[in-house]
Order: structure tokens, then sequence, then C-alpha cells
């Protein structure tokens, strides 16, 4: 049995449990109407969010469909949050990182510079205290939402360079785009950093608008061309390690839902979770051959540059913390989880390979 068939028979089986025929007759038919943040024809990224709507109405009993815009069709990316709060929209998939200007602590449960893997960050949000703060930021800043972690990529790469950058100053006065919380490290180096979506980066490269730019990992920047017009492309992604992606269902129909639709809902997001993380991890060797094979130089930050980042990182972290208590609040019950989970880790794996240029 494949791993799609073992995807979706588990859904089936977890959806199933104490779901009888007149339960699911008594349901009410749900249509959730779900503009994305990220195109359905990008691996790994958008590509989730279309299995989970080809499965959720067969894990829930043909109650509920999914329906998805893609990026700008129905709602801007942008613009997610707001619109399934006030219910413009009755869900949405993004992540949560976009939303950090008008919630910090945000970008604590989409990508953390030097933070923790898939695994680790599953384990905090589903057996620590992940999900609880993740809900309670939503509540606590008034949104009208249910929030579901829905994909997790394993790490990107550090972003994509014109010229080689071999030292600190290297840095100084690029223009790069960059996400989340790793643009304020940039930042502090003197990168000046802008937010575009991925359909608008090859362009700005293209012209010199920016002159590098990260965005995914190897098999989605293959597929928006950046080889074409950068040929260096750094990692380790340090900025990003692991990268959750969210589910908002507007609570006014989350709370309208059954408890067999809630469990179908949440169980099969923790399928797409396991279809998302294995899809990306299948794919980036190949990628990066094909970018080899077109001229791209795979290079690997030397020990000057990572810890010039990881040292710049603490400096954002401090000044993130005094700016907002709830940004405090989640970094210090992560931050304790990761100190409890580095026990496990240095004994149960076996070390890494180190790499240098």
């Amino acid at each position: 049995m494949n791993f799609k068939k073992v995807a979706i028979a588990s859904a089936l089986a977890l959806a199933a449990t104490g779901m009888s025929v007149s339960a699911q007759a008594a349901d009410k038919k749900i249509l959730l109407k779900t503009p994305i943040a990220f195109g359905s024809h990008l691996p790994a990224l958008g590509t989730p969010i279309q299995w989970y709507a080809d499965h959720i109405t067969t894990t829930s009993g043909g109650t509920i469909k999914m329906k998805i815009y893609e990026p700008g069709k129905l709602v801007n990316p942008a613009e997610i949050l707001d619109a399934v709060s006030t219910g413009k929209v009755n869900s949405g998939y993004a992540t949560a990182g976009y939303w950090q200007g008008k919630l910090p602590a945000s970008a604590l449960f989409s990508a953390v510079p030097f933070g923790p893997e898939a695994g680790e960050y599953m384990a905090w949000l589903y057996f620590g205290n992940g999900l609880k703060l993740y809900q309670e930021m939503y509540d606590q800043g008034g949104y009208n939402v249910k929030v579901l972690p829905c994909a997790i990529i394993s790490p990107e790469t550090s972003g994509w360079f014109k010229k080689p950058i071999e030292k600190p100053e290297d840095l100084k006065g690029l223009n790069m785009r960059f996400f989340g919380l790793g643009a304020s490290v940039m930042e502090k180096l003197g990168v000046g950093t802008v937010q575009l979506p991925g359909g608008e980066i090859f362009g700005a490269l293209e012209k010199g608008a920016i002159d590098a730019s990260e965005f995914s990992q190897p098999a989605i920047d293959q597929r928006l061309g950046f080889h074409k017009v950068a040929k260096y492309n750094y990692f380790p992604g340090w900025h990003q390690q692991s990268t959750v992606f969210e589910l908002l269902i507007n609570k006014d129909t989350w709370n309208g839902m059954s408890e067999t639709q809630q469990s179908a809902v949440e169980t099969t997001c923790m399928a797409t979770m396991t279809y998302s993380i294995a899809e990306g991890e299948a794919m980036q060797y190949s990628a990066m051959e094909k970018a080899k094979e077109n001229g791209v130089e795979i290079r690997y930050w030397n020990k000057e540059m990572l810890n010039l980042f990881e040292t710049t990182w603490l400096e954002v972290v401090d000044e993130k913390k005094a700016a907002d208590p709830f940004f405090d609040k989640v970094w210090q019950d992560l931050s304790q989880f990761r100190k409890g989970y580095a026990l496990w880790q240095a004994n149960g794996f076996l070390p890494r390979a180190t790499q240098t240029q």
C-alpha cells in the first residue's frame, strides 16, 4: 500500500470513530470557501491544501466540502485573517507569519530562526502548550477564528544571491526579499528587506529591483525559476528550519459544526501534516541536482556567518520580548520545551555532518 493510500485510510479510520450513519445524516452540510496564500501548483506549499480539499468530503461523511481560491482570486493573501474573522469567507489557508504586523507572536507559530525542526515543532504544538497558545493569541487579539495547523515543511534554503556572500560586509546595502522573523535579523545586518509574494520575486530579481531573495524549498524555488537570475544558493535555512501552515475557520462556522464534523476537520489536517512533510522531503534532492546542472553553486554558510546570524537573532528576540508581552510568553514556553527536548535530541540522534565553505 503506497503512502497516499495509507494517509487516506488513516484519516478515514480516525474520522469515522464514533460516527454513526444517523449522526452523519443529521449534520448540516457545510461548504468551506477557502482563499489560499500559495498557489496550489507549488509542491508542499500549496499542494497540501488541495489534498485536504480532495479528502475532507470523504472524511466528513459527505457533509463538508471545500472550494479553494487561488491567491488573489477572492481575497489577497495578506487579508485572509481579517476576511475569515469578519465572515467575508468562512475559512482560509496561510501561514501565521503573515500577521506579525498585527500579532507579533504569530511569527513564532510559523517559522523560528534557529528554531525547531518539523518533528520537534509538532511535538510542541500537539503535546506541549503550542496549540493552546496558538488559539489564545487569536482570541486575545479579538479574532473570531479557530486555528488548526494543517501543513508543515522542513528547512528552506536561506537565499538566492547574485554574488557570493563570504563575510558580514558583503550583506550591507543589499536589497532582499525576506520573510518573517529572519527579516529582522537581516535588517540589523544592513540588508534592506521587502516582502513580496512568490509570483513577483523572479521579475524583481531579473529587473534588479532586489539583489537577492529567499522563498522556500529547492523544489518550490525551481518552479519559480530563481536559478535563471541568481546563481548562488545558500544553505542551511537558518531562518526557517521548518514552517507551519494554518487552516483558519470562522468561529461561527466552527461552532455550527457537529462534534463529528469538527473531528473530521481536525483529523484531516493532521493527515495533511503528514502528507506535506513527506511530499517535501521526497523531492528536494532532485531539485538541487537540477539546479547544479543549471549552473547554480550550492553553498553552505561558513561558521562566521552562521554565528553572526544566530547572535543577531538573539538580539532580535530580546527586542521582540520587550515590545510584546505575548511574544515573551510564547517564547518562554517554546524555549522551556526545547530545553527539555534537547536532552533527547543530543542522545537519540546521530550527529550531523558539519559542512563549511
